[in-house]
């Protein structure tokens, strides 16, 4: 329940500080004779002051707080279900449109980077991430004694054992299983967080990738490398903890990429890449949260890893060919450069993560 409560205030707080950054716009009407703003003492010519953009009227009542909540809440959320839409069905249109000077419809690239962020550590947190290890159920199994543990382990192993059982019978009978997957897959998340949490508490990092140094020239990436790949499973689970606190950094690495692309345009600039990038990346982490709850939630896996193989380069081509007026050889091959673009990018986002990530 905490977990949950967490994660709850962690949208909330995304959609706020979205907000702070990506505040109302509003038309100031024609109007008579008004008094002075309150905030910065300018004559009002409407219901908002056109200097500062306070509202005439003030609230003063301990009501007012939650109105405020609400309204910093579902003004963002009013102009959000304008912006998702475009994002995955129309991303370079979105990108044209905003980078154009249209803005009051949509919001803004960087608030909406923020709000997706905010609504991926809330998912992480709620029922994992991509590669487990986060979830609020595998943080409170951790905690529990080694004993405890292993009685979670057998008992849940058991139920999985006595369900599958059940399921051959009436596979077998050409009945229905589908209320019996639904129960499978979640007894086999709850025993995987389990076995998640044993390793964290006891050490118990078995079946190591390589047991063998790395030489790259770099004495502590070297360390760092091969102390992962001696420990996966506690390495994959700093690894998620750690990278999306710093996800912003993807945008500064995904610059100079984008603008190779387009060296010899005139006409588009760091500016509109800067746009296009984080539109991208708002695109692929909101992309990530769904596929992750969809998965939580008992999707087959290979749909899911369809989805995320051939997903993000479909995005990216259409998203290149809107905003830049590509056509579509231009716009191809751009998109294959700039999938590569990305896996030097997170090559480089994982190095700088790496060293980061504490012994």
């Amino acid at each position: 329940m905490t977990g949950d409560l967490a994660a709850a205030g962690d949208v909330a707080t995304g959609m706020l500080v979205a907000h702070a950054i990506d505040p109302k716009t509003s038309a100031v009407p024609a109007a008579a004779v008004q008094p002075l703003c309150l905030n910065c003492g300018t004559r009002l010519a409407g219901e908002f002051c056109h200097r500062c953009r306070q509202t005439q009227h003030i609230h003063r009542t301990l009501a007012s707080i939650g109105h405020d909540l609400l309204h910093g809440v579902f003004h963002f959320e009013g102009k959000i279900w304008r912006t998702l839409p475009m994002l995955f069905t129309r991303p370079g249109a979105l990108t044209r449109r905003y980078i154009a000077g249209e803005r009051a419809r949509f919001v803004s690239p960087l608030a909406l980077f923020l709000f997706s962020v905010f609504l991926m550590v809330a998912t992480f947190e709620t029922v994992g991430g991509p590669i487990g290890g986060n979830s609020s159920a595998e943080r409170k199994a951790a905690s529990l004694t080694p004993a405890r543990l292993e009685r979670d382990i057998a008992d849940t192993t058991s139920k999985i054992t006595a369900l599958e059982t059940e399921r051959a019978v009436l596979a077998a009978t050409g009945q229905s299983t589908a209320k019996l997957d639904i129960k499978l897959n979640a007894l086999r998340d709850t025993q995987r967080g389990l076995q998640s949490a044993k390793a964290l508490t006891q050490g118990d990092f078995s079946q190591p990738l390589l047991n063998t140094s790395v030489h790259s020239g770099n004495a502590v990436l070297d360390e760092r490398v091969t102390h992962a790949l001696k420990e996966p499973k506690l390495f994959l689970y700093k690894l998620q903890s750690t990278a999306y606190k710093f996800s912003w950094a993807l945008i500064p690495i995904s610059l100079p990429f984008i603008w190779l692309l387009f060296a010899f345009r005139r006409d588009v600039g760091p500016y509109d890449h800067a746009i296009f990038a984080i539109y991208s990346l708002s695109a692929m982490t909101m992309g990530t949260v769904v596929l992750t709850i969809l998965s939580a939630i008992g999707v087959p896996g290979g749909l899911i890893g369809t989805v995320f193989v051939f997903g993000p380069p479909f995005h990216m081509y259409r998203q290149l060919k809107g905003a830049y007026g590509l056509g579509r050889l231009g716009a191809l091959w751009r998109t294959v450069a700039l999938v590569l673009s990305a896996y030097l990018a997170g090559l480089l986002f994982f190095v700088a993560i790496l060293g980061l990530i504490a012994e």
